[in-house]
């Protein structure tokens, strides 16, 4: 009976999902595994080049001779790789969330390979996202059958969404030209808020090329028209000032810091973008809806957990310490950075 039981509800779970979201969440899963186990990779490379050489954290490039790490870097290509492919197949309200499965598999490995020691509290915070991630998938909604890159574009120009991009754009101005100068060296909101309103146009314009891709390889070419290569313009753009912003907090801020207040606002930019452009909400019941919302703030809650206790011994505080001096983290890695987010190693490396 029980059996019967357990196979009557994997079936309905399997109904409920498309087959497009079982190869998304395939392919944000093998992800996350990639990307959190490049870290690990490219950090043991990163010591062993430091011992015959001058360290990544003095200014040193002696890892790039350093095969171990380059074994890293293409894992990390791979787990992107995979990502991008993801948002083809699954609604970014799927894909995005599961990004922090990629630091349970760093916290997991470090553990292990590095003899990094993972406290309670960062157990339970791996549990937590694990929880919330499971949450979401169990109630994610269909992917939007689209039929050609004209109708993401026709999506892309509804009033909602144009109105939307225009408050990231006019927001992303104004934090770039008035409040970086006055306090990006001083509050750590400034630089990361102009990383996670643009990174949620970059996924929207990433999903747009991702379907392009797929369609295109299914025989319907749609690299022959415009609207494709103004969304590979908007993913350029979007890119290198992601990049360049990024890069700016991380050499400004404690990695430690930076890492779970940029997921938390990336993610939520970015499921706010998808659901505006794409409706995913206009789909589900209002219970469906809770219930994905309960899920994202609980990894939210692991994510803070995880990070907020990374450093933490028994009897002992985590680190209070928020700013770091600049280049000062051995091997890149140093002891005031905790286990990074994915994309923003990949923004770090040369």
């Amino acid at each position: 009976m029980a059996t019967s039981s357990s196979s009557s509800s994997t079936s309905s779970w399997r109904e409920g999902m498309s087959s497009d979201n079982i190869k998304g969440l395939c392919l944000a899963l093998s992800s996350s595994f990639f990307i959190g186990a490049s870290f690990i990779v490219k950090k043991k490379g990163l010591k062993k080049a430091g011992a015959s050489g001058i360290r990544a954290g003095s200014g040193g490039y002696s890892y790039l001779y350093e095969p171990l790490w380059w074994v890293g870097m293409i894992t990390m290509i791979v787990g992107e790789i995979a990502n991008f492919a993801a948002y083809a197949f699954a609604p970014a309200i799927l894909v995005t969330p599961l990004g922090a499965l990629s630091i349970i598999i760093s916290a997991a490995l470090a553990h292990i390979i590095l003899r990094e020691r993972l406290h309670i509290f960062g157990i339970l915070g791996c549990v937590l996202c694990v929880v919330g991630s499971t949450t979401i998938v169990l109630h994610a909604p269909q992917e939007r059958e689209i039929e050609s890159v004209s109708e993401v574009w026709d999506l892309a120009m509804e009033p909602a969404f144009l109105f939307y991009a225009a408050l990231v754009i006019t927001a992303t101005f104004i934090l770039i030209f008035h409040f970086i100068p006055l306090y990006g060296q001083t509050h750590i909101m400034v630089y990361i808020g102009v990383c996670s309103l643009v990174g949620s146009l970059t996924v929207m314009s990433v999903k747009a090329l991702g379907i392009v891709i797929k369609l295109t390889l299914s025989g319907m070419n749609q690299l022959i028209y415009p609207q494709t290569w103004a969304f590979t313009l908007v993913v350029i753009v979007c890119v290198l000032t992601q990049m360049n912003y990024l890069n700016k907090a991380l050499d400004t801020f404690n990695t430690a810091v930076v890492s779970p207040i940029y997921y938390v606002m990336f993610t939520t930019f970015t499921i706010v973008a998808s659901v505006i452009m794409f409706k995913d909400w206009d789909r589900q019941s209002p219970t469906q809806v809770i219930t994905e919302i309960c899920g994202f703030v609980t990894i939210l809650s692991g994510t803070f957990l995880l990070h907020k206790t990374k450093d933490m011994a028994d009897g002992l505080q985590p680190s209070l310490s928020v700013r770091l001096p600049k280049h000062s983290e051995e091997d890149g890695f140093g002891g005031g950075e905790g286990i990074p987010l994915r994309r923003q190693e990949a923004m770090r490396s040369p």
